[in-house]
């Protein structure tokens, strides 16, 4: 089973839904399928995140990084390797990924984007800002890009895009909602898949 390290700056709302993994109980005989992943380590770069808290009720280790050591440092990849982490996933994780830590875990960190990739990625294309842009622009779908991640910004090679509909109403935040749906629904099966990898 993988061993997953979840790097995430706020609420957790994916960390969660990674947490309690991409299978239900089954209707028919009350089957359980466990994930092909454990979530490990909870690594975060803000003390007062939700997602520490998420941690704290599913009993999961967390590691509160400062930003000399993440980029001047060792990225943490010691400890990383030390706890036994196979898997690095991005889940609002809002610090860019030093070199060390990208060739440590080449091939298995993923992240997770609010947009459809390559447009409305890079520098300062977060959150509200993202649906912002998307809006203002007129575009008629948006949506998520879950990619492998390399040296540049909300770069690397995709692996999964998943679109929602812009209505032409649409606020920023009525536009999160419908792409956090997105985000619950697809996210853990592709870590799940790149678990099994």
């Amino acid at each position: 089973m993988k061993q997953i390290a979840i790097f995430s700056s706020g609420t957790g709302s994916n960390a969660k839904k990674i947490i309690d993994g991409p299978f239900s109980i089954s209707p028919v005989g009350g089957e359980v399928r466990v994930p092909p992943y454990k979530v490990s380590l909870i690594v975060c770069n803000k003390p007062e995140a939700g997602v520490l808290k998420i941690a704290e009720e599913n009993n999961i280790p967390t590691l509160l990084i400062e930003k000399e050591k993440f980029f001047r440092g060792n990225a943490y990849t010691d400890e990383l390797k030390t706890t036994g982490i196979d898997l690095i996933v991005l889940a609002g994780f809002l610090w860019k990924i030093p070199v060390a830590l990208i060739k440590a875990y080449h091939g298995k960190m993923i992240n997770i984007h609010p947009a459809l990739l390559p447009k409305y990625g890079g520098k300062g294309m977060y959150g509200t800002f993202v649906h912002e842009t998307v809006i203002a622009n007129k575009e008629k779908e948006s949506g998520i890009t879950i990619h492998y991640v390399d040296e540049v910004y909300d770069h690397g090679q995709i692996i999964l895009q998943a679109t929602c509909l812009v209505s032409e109403d649409e606020t920023p935040e009525s536009l999160a909602k419908k792409v956090q749906v997105l985000e619950h629904r697809h996210f853990p099966p592709a870590v799940a898949l790149l678990a099994t990898l």
